[in-house]
């Protein structure tokens, strides 16, 4: 063997042995160790949301369903509530030759209160008038007649042929509350037949200086001209009050409007209808304001029914019958709600102790009216 052949013979022996050597060494030599593992806290899974449950769009009759209407109400009273045509006509001539010319006319709304063909309106509506005219729901006119008129409620009575009317429901004034809602029904400004909408405001409202005698629902139902003598009605469709007046600065409706209590309105269409007006009680004495709930007699008529009874100036009438006294007006309205001849157990403060006077109420005489304003 040449020297190269050995050579090249040791080149292969050593890269044998070399291969065997590094194949050991890998299989041979120990795995590296990992270090420990970290233990990282993991916070409990978070109680998942509620998924809302889907909304489901209405359909026409669910939504329907859904909203607030009025619809039946308003389908059952507006039937009953008509417009009333009022007007003065003179004579051109002597003995009506020539016709008659108008002089004045107006315009009101009024309730059909029975199936006699009565209708409720204000006496403002018709005062002053010599013609009048129910104007029904198709348009058509009736010639109406005046019952009768009571200035100190300012209601009136009409009547017209009863045919084809329908009487509009009578609910419930004792059981009214603030914040009930109420629908105004009428024929404001001449436009047709219009409801509007409101809440009572007030009950038993007082002083205001538009009638002698007041007790008014005050509501928020729009009430304009024309609306006078329509109808108040709750969600039922019920007469609650008839529509009478508006504290207004500008002469439209300013959110403060009054109707007159429908159980007071019926004590006066009764009387109308029977006598054509209405007699009211009478005490003969006048109240002022004392520093204490009641109302002071001031001066008593002599002759007249507080003197026959034995009532006297400076007593405190604290008590009429079941109704208690908290102010002058409170004595005129008991007064003028009951008939003559009613007898009427007053509770008085005389010299600081309470004593008992009985009273037969005399027929009082016509009261002023006040300014409407």
């Amino acid at each position: 063997m040449n020297r190269a052949s050995l050579v090249f013979l040791q080149l292969v022996v050593a890269a044998i042995v070399g291969y065997g050597a590094a194949r050991y060494a890998m299989t041979s030599a120990p795995a590296p160790v990992a270090p420990p593992a970290v233990t990282v806290p993991v916070p409990p899974p978070a109680t998942p949301l509620p998924i809302p449950a889907p909304v489901a769009v209405p359909t026409n009759a669910t939504g329907a369903a859904l909203s607030v209407s009025y619809r039946a109400a308003v389908e059952r009273a507006a039937p009953s509530v008509l417009t009333v045509h009022s007007a003065r006509t003179a004579a051109r001539g002597p003995f009506g030759i020539g016709g008659r010319t108008l002089l004045s006319q107006g315009l009101g709304s009024g309730v059909v209160i029975d199936g006699d063909g009565d209708i409720l309106t204000n006496n403002h509506v018709v005062e002053g008038a010599n013609e009048l005219a129910i104007a029904l729901r198709d348009g058509t006119l009736r010639r109406a007649r005046l019952v009768g008129v009571d200035p100190d409620t300012d209601l009136a009575l009409v009547k017209i042929d009863g045919t084809g009317l329908q009487p509009i429901a009578i609910g419930d004034v004792k059981s009214l509350a603030v914040g009930d809602v109420v629908l105004a029904v009428g024929n404001p400004l001449g436009v047709g037949q219009t409801v509007t909408q409101g809440i009572v405001s007030a009950l038993g409202r007082k002083g205001i200086g538009i009638n002698p005698i007041e007790n008014f629902i005050q509501t928020d139902a729009a009430i304009n001209p024309g609306n006078s003598g329509g109808a108040l009605i709750d969600t039922g469709g019920r007469l609650v009050g008839i529509n009478s007046a508006i504290l207004s600065r500008g002469g439209g409706s300013e959110g403060i409007g009054f109707a007159i209590p429908v159980d007071l309105a019926q004590k006066v269409a009764a009387s109308l209808k029977k006598q054509g007006r209405v007699a009211r009680g009478w005490l003969g004495i006048s109240t002022g304001p004392t520093s204490r709930p009641g109302a002071l007699v001031v001066a008593v008529q002599p002759g007249g029914p507080a003197d026959r009874g034995g009532l006297t100036a400076g007593d405190i009438i604290v008590r009429m019958s079941d109704r208690a006294i908290e102010q002058p007006d409170d004595v005129a309205g008991v007064t003028l709600e009951l008939e003559p001849g009613t007898k009427l157990a007053m509770e008085v403060l005389r010299n600081g102790r309470r004593q008992t006077v009985d009273v037969t109420l005399g027929t009082r005489p016509p009261l002023r009216r006040s300014a409407r304003g």
